[in-house]
């Protein structure tokens, strides 16, 4: 465990009668790229409104550096917030921009400078002190205000669904250049997105979100290879998911059939729910399939296949392959034990984390 820079305990944020947040709770480590990731409305921003000091809790603790920060104002916070429309001043070039908050410190003026300069060097600008905001592309402006964010020193860079203006080439490119600049600079980023496939790229850890609450924490690679969930199975990535009976440790029943599998800890012929990854599955001849489906339609996405295929017994089952398939024709799919990942029914993330460290030993 590394130096844990925030912590929220059992945080609640509440509307009305709409409870936004329900008992949070989170650490955060110092010099990690974390990412929310989650719906529209589940609660994601609201934390980093928190974090910032612009909302206040309805309820629990916020802790910043071992100090409770739940009464302290927001210019008294050691965190900056780039927005998702970058809240940049149209009528300010870019060095008044960056600038801004250092002269509301009162810093001097050579000191300023300086620091501008390493800012925009930062984030790939230098020579742009001049350029008034209205001449700059969505990429360029987004850079001036991580440059504004940066230029404070802050300990931990809050990042509200930046990325989301820009087309997907430039986002692509961003994404890099945030990762890298989140390691040049050590310092602790926590970045809000909708986009499984931005949070999975970007991210040393990932909550993800819904309805108020986090219903998973972990690396990229958790998240995606052991949902914990429908909801987790279904929102990061693309997932077949059918529903099964777990045997006995290591046995899995779905679609009639009986599979070896990697999942133990479950009370035996429990109703689970089976996860197979569309690239998990291989297209075969009929003969040799595990499974036997039919092609229904396929579309090329440019490194693979997306086919759509139809079993027996009416489940819908994607496939991605480097292949083409013919639609109408009846094919087999292969995949190996590993490649099943058995979910339980409402199991804490606690339960989750505990069974799988049984089966990893």
């Amino acid at each position: 465990m590394g130096n844990k820079i925030i912590s929220f305990n059992d945080v609640v944020k509440q509307y009305d009668d709409e409870k936004v947040l329900k008992k949070v709770s989170f650490d955060i480590e110092q010099g990690k790229f974390y990412t929310l990731l989650g719906p529209s409305g589940c609660g994601k921003t609201t934390i980093l409104r928190i974090l910032a000091g612009f909302t206040d809790a309805s309820s629990g603790d916020v802790y910043f550096d071992g100090q409770r920060i739940n009464d302290i104002p927001a210019n008294k916070r050691q965190v900056n917030t780039v927005f998702q429309d970058y809240a940049l001043f149209p009528h300010m070039n870019v060095f008044d921009n960056v600038a801004f908050g250092l002269k509301i410190k009162k810093v001097s003026k050579k000191e300023i400078e300086k620091k501008v300069k390493d800012a925009l060097r930062m984030v790939q600008l230098p020579g742009y002190e001049t350029r008034e905001i209205s001449e700059m592309s969505g990429g360029q402006r987004q850079r001036v205000a991580i440059a504004r964010a940066i230029v404070n020193e802050p300990k931990v860079l809050l990042l509200d669904e930046p990325l989301s203006a820009l087309d997907l080439k430039l986002r692509t490119d961003m994404q890099y250049e945030l990762r890298e600049l989140q390691r040049r600079l050590g310092i602790t980023f926590i970045f809000v997105t909708h986009d499984q496939e931005e949070a999975l790229a970007m991210s040393d850890e990932i909550f993800v979100m819904n309805k108020g609450n986090i219903i998973q924490s972990g690396t990229p690679v958790d998240i995606y290879d052991e949902p914990i969930n429908h909801f987790v199975a279904s929102f990061v990535g693309e997932s077949n998911i059918v529903s099964g009976t777990m045997i006995e440790d290591n046995l899995v029943e779905f679609v009639g059939k009986r599979f070896e599998c990697v999942d133990s800890g479950m009370r035996k012929n429990e109703p689970v729910e089976i996860v197979l990854r569309p690239e998990d599955l291989t297209i075969t001849t009929k003969e040799l399939g595990k499974l036997v489906v039919t092609v229904d339609t396929q579309l090329f996405r440019g490194v693979h296949y997306e086919i759509l295929c139809t079993d027996e017994q009416g489940n819908e089952w994607m496939v991605h392959s480097t292949r083409k398939a013919r639609e109408g024709t009846e094919v087999g799919l292969i995949f190996e034990p590993e490649d099943i990942h058995v979910m339980r029914f409402n199991e804490s993330e606690e339960e989750f984390d505990a069974r799988l460290e049984s089966y990893e030993e």
